[in-house]
């Protein structure tokens, strides 16, 4: 079964009750935390540990995607990374910015074929950890998963 994200209810508001749904994530946002979402099945059931690594690091990426694609991103021509830009639009997230962003060496080592570029427990810290934050993005931009991150 493949997750959707489903937009979260308001709670009841002073006009008589009545609940309205919040503004609706645009495309990219939710398609992005399908992916990372993805990614992060993936990291969960791999067996190597630089795969488990790479998949974690590339779906708290894709997460971190989202919320630019819902929150904006710099102008043209600027060459930040999505780290980089993410304390910029969603300053509550700068310290999982800084976190992700110095995982990003590894990923390349990995990534470039360096055996023991990461260890299991490097791995699985890393799965938990995207997976929690994946949870705080799609809280932030009101949307729930259908199904739960953890394993």
């Amino acid at each position: 079964m493949s997750p959707q994200l489903l937009h979260r209810p308001r709670s009841a508001s002073a006009d008589h009750g009545r609940t309205t749904a919040p503004a609706p994530a645009p495309t990219a946002a939710v398609e992005l935390l399908l992916r990372s979402d993805a990614g992060l099945r993936t990291a969960r059931t791999a067996d190597d540990v630089g795969e488990r690594y790479v998949a974690a690091h590339l779906a708290a990426l894709r997460a971190a995607a989202a919320v630019l694609a819902v929150r904006g991103r710099p102008r043209r021509g600027s060459t930040l990374n999505v780290w980089e830009v993410l304390p910029r639009v969603a300053p509550e997230l700068a310290e999982w910015a800084v976190f992700f962003a110095s995982g990003a060496p590894r990923r390349a080592a990995v990534e470039a074929g360096l055996v023991g570029a990461v260890t299991t427990r490097q791995a699985d810290d890393l799965v938990r950890d995207a997976s929690t934050f994946a949870d705080l993005v799609a809280d932030l931009l009101g949307v729930l998963p259908s199904t739960a991150h953890s394993a």
